[in-house]
């Protein structure tokens, strides 16, 4: 398989195994979060490491092998995006499965399986994008929406749209649901490689929410903001961030 096939067959894979944890009934709440994302992640991490030997591994659920800073090819997963979402039996979670080649989100595969048919968005498959909505939609945290996506919104004369993971949130403004994505609470590289990779394949701007480029397999992994949207969008929500910023 190419990696870009690999990508795809290990997320919508990992999907498949998540719906059945959840379906066993053995596991609830917080006790079914966790062990899906052990489950997705054993599943994910040995198959990566079998099909790609030679490349470096980054994933939320293991203690980082910081080895990987000095590699080219890093494969950066997140087993279950949104594991409060998957716990509570909600649709909008994610597997993120991605390669960074020289720190760029280069190849992504994003699994939704909590929606019918267990939809994989593919950066090998990209699709024309949808409509835009005149009035533009901001996907926001459900409980934790950002400040900036708040006041820009008002400005904007746009509305919220809360969602739950970040991977369901980059999809729905791929699948023509909302038009920006915008972030400022604090994630890791996990949360954002796969979807990055999938959103800037379909033409979609991706970067830091002051436009500097998002760059992956760093010693540190935290991310502090994002901004996926729709290219219309970019440089007036970038310019009402800026102003924000004084």
């Amino acid at each position: 398989m190419t990696d870009a096939e690999l990508a795809a067959h290990l997320a919508e894979t990992a999907g498949r195994l998540l719906v059945d944890v959840r379906a066993s009934g053995v596991f609830t709440g917080k006790a079914l979060g966790k062990a899906g994302d052990a489950t997705a992640n054993e599943f994910l991490c040995h198959a990566i490491r079998h099909a790609r030997p030679d490349d470096g591994l980054l994933s939320e659920e293991e203690k980082d092998d910081t080895r990987r800073c000095a590699q080219s090819r890093v494969w950066i997963v997140d087993p279950v995006d949104g594991t409060r979402e998957y716990g509570e039996a909600r649709a909008d979670w994610a597997v993120h499965v991605a390669l960074a080649v020289d720190g760029i989100a280069q190849i992504g595969a994003v699994a939704l399986p909590g929606l019918g048919g267990g939809l994989v968005l593919r950066s090998d498959q990209p699709q024309p994008l949808p409509s835009m909505a005149e009035r533009p939609r901001f996907l926001v945290s459900r409980t934790r929406p950002a400040a900036e996506a708040q006041v820009v919104a008002e400005v904007l004369g746009g509305e919220l749209v809360p969602m739950g993971s970040a991977g369901a949130k980059a999809m729905a403004v791929v699948r023509g649901e909302a038009e920006i994505y915008l972030h400022s609470g604090g994630q890791y590289e996990w949360d954002s490689c796969a979807p990055v990779a999938v959103a800037a394949a379909h033409g979609l701007h991706c970067s830091r929410i002051d436009g500097s480029p998002l760059v992956y397999n760093q010693p540190d992994t935290y991310m502090p903001d994002l901004l996926i949207c729709r290219p219309e969008w970019a440089e007036r929500v970038l310019a009402e961030v800026a102003s924000l910023a004084g």
